[in-house]
């Protein structure tokens, strides 16, 4: 029997209009972006497309991550950089080898405390004491992120230098379109201002430079140039070390010609726990974040945070617990382990969790004096990270940092690099028996050639069958571990896509600090209920910036952080 034609066409719309109803009802809002080629995940779009530019040209993921490391010079300077420091993991699918390396700044063997302190014991050092340690010529370390590159490169990069940095000095040179990020990140800067050569490059008539003016980088594509041709000595020997000696001798500096020559990276063991069956890797010491990541994980694993809901005020209380105790863990003996030999084992084992573990009670905030610890220094939360896996299945994970956002402040005259500001991050109190906090660390205690701790650790994840499954990490000083921490429970805990997880609300506490840092996106029943059992409940603004790619039976699924603007996910066009 025929349909009469009114019926047949209502008949036949319903159908279209279910179809396109499918098609339309996504589960989430935060949608990963998904591939089978390569991806790269920055805090800036126009550097991940540089990465994948380079992995369309041949290159590997270690290529790609160089490239992205010198293009987030231009296009994030108050984090990206060539002036500052950081550390990389790197997984070679073909060997399924995983790598680690350390390349943070490290102190001049110059540097001293009477030129930083005058002649103040630690007891007698207050919060007005450390200005020079944070901004101006003293603040900064011996860069290493141009080594660490590098080094990456020669080690594991397929394509020749001056093609892997070529579209980074040619961004340099052409210049890029000032955002509104950028505009007001600058004209934020207490130290730009102070500096005339970072004046003369970022601000105009005494004002930021306009967002969507194009801002050129002539000095800085010299430089890129003179390292793409040179190798590591086209910036720690020839006319750039020069032009970072003699200024820093001009200024009051610490670092000259020596502490360039001697500088190099190290390939350093990652550190890992199982947690729940995964492998979870990331970086050791001078990392503390690392250690602080680990035993965060390794504490939630005497609970099962999976039968609570992802956004219950129990996770978020269980959560807090497990991080304060990762702080107390890295408070006290963690620095660098070519200076002091830290119990690495020890701090991350499943027995140190267990007693750390031992104390916390499901309706009570514990205190700090209630936490055991193993027998503040402030911390900036303008570091980067960026991920990157190619089409074989090799990946980086890696995360770098000038310390404060645009560092010291100081860009060195005529070469664009803007420099650190990593000498803020020792422990200067050391030998003030009164302090019992970061601030007094014997393991990180301020000595000549040092690497000073940092919480920067990138993120590798490793699923039941010992296949890469997460690739994550993310800036925000002390508060790196709970934005890292957040995504991998989401993704294994509670089963969720790296959109998802990525996206739910973070909190942070820290040791022996009372405070619960929380974003404006937890509920206020759920904050209701954390200050009922004693937390301390401040805002916070957005808890770090994760970059990740998660991959699943082979496809890879990037997702940008939306909490700081301007980051995004490029992937690698089909040949």
């Amino acid at each position: 029997m025929k349909l009469p034609k009114v019926l047949l066409f209502l008949f036949l719309f319903q159908i279209h209009d279910a179809q396109l109803d499918a098609y339309l009802d996504y589960q989430s809002p935060f949608h990963p972006t998904i591939s089978e080629n390569g991806m790269v995940v920055s805090q800036n779009l126009e550097s991940s497309e540089i990465g994948t530019m380079i992995l369309e040209s041949g290159g590997n993921a270690v290529d790609a991550a160089v490239a992205v490391g010198f293009s987030l010079t231009t296009t994030l300077p108050r984090a990206g950089n060539i002036g500052g420091g950081g550390f990389m993991l790197v997984y070679i699918k073909e060997t399924e080898e995983l790598f680690s390396i350390d390349y943070r700044s490290r102190s001049s063997l110059n540097s001293n405390l009477k030129d930083l302190f005058g002649s103040k014991s630690p007891a007698q050092i207050q919060d007005d004491d450390y200005d020079l340690t944070k901004y101006d010529y003293k603040a900064s370390a011996v860069p290493g992120t141009v080594y660490g590159l590098l080094e990456a490169h020669e080690r594991f990069g397929d394509l020749p230098l001056e093609k892997v940095l070529q579209p980074a000095i040619d961004q340099a040179r052409n210049g890029i379109i000032v955002s509104y990020d950028l505009h007001n990140a600058i004209g934020s800067s207490y130290q730009l201002k102070k500096d005339p050569e970072s004046r003369k490059i970022y601000f105009q008539n005494n004002k930021p430079i306009a967002i969507g003016s194009l801002m050129k980088r002539p000095d800085l594509a010299k430089t890129f140039e003179a390292i793409s041709k040179e190798g590591k000595d086209g910036f720690y020997d020839g006319w750039v070390a020069e032009k970072i000696q003699s200024s820093m001798k001009d200024n009051g500096g610490f670092i000259d010609e020596n502490d360039l020559e001697q500088y190099s990276s190290k390939f350093r063991d990652p550190i890992g726990v199982n947690y729940r069956g995964y492998s979870v890797y990331t970086q050791g010491p001078p990392s503390g974040g690392g250690i602080t990541f680990l035993t965060a994980l390794n504490v939630l694993s005497y609970f099962n945070l999976g039968k609570y809901r992802k956004d219950s005020s129990l996770t978020y209380h269980l959560l807090a617990e497990a991080l304060r105790r990762g702080h107390n863990n890295r408070s006290h003996h963690v620095g660098d382990p070519d200076y002091y030999d830290v119990p690495t084992e020890e701090l991350i084992s499943k027995g140190r969790a267990k007693l750390l573990a031992k104390n916390i009670s499901f309706d009570k905030a514990s205190k700090a004096s209630s936490i055991q610890k193993y027998n503040h220094i402030e911390e900036s939360k303008d570091t980067t990270h960026y991920s990157v896996i190619d089409r074989n299945g090799n990946a980086v994970s890696n995360t770098y940092t000038l310390g404060y956002s645009f560092g010291s402040g100081v860009t060195i005259p005529g070469t664009g690099i803007l420099m650190n500001n990593q000498m803020r991050n020792f422990a200067y109190k050391y030998g003030d028996k009164t302090s019992t906090s970061r601030a007094s660390s014997p393991g990180n205690r301020f000595e000549p050639g040092k690497r000073p701790m940092s919480t920067m650790h990138p993120v590798m994840v490793f699923n039941k069958k010992g296949e890469l499954s997460l690739i994550t990490g993310s800036p925000g000083g002390s508060q790196i571990p709970a934005a890292n921490l957040r995504v991998v429970t989401g993704v294994i805990d509670f089963d969720l896509h790296v959109g998802d997880a990525t996206m739910l609300p973070r909190i942070h506490k820290d040791w022996p600090y009372a405070d619960l840092d929380f974003e404006s996106t937890v509920s206020q029943d759920n904050l209701n209920l954390l200050d009922r059992i004693g937390h301390q409940l401040e805002l916070s603004d957005t808890i770090g910036s994760t970059q990740s790619i998660q991959i699943i039976d082979g496809t890879n699924y990037g997702f940008a952080d939306l909490r700081r603007p301007n980051a995004g996910v490029s992937i690698e066009k089909s040949n």
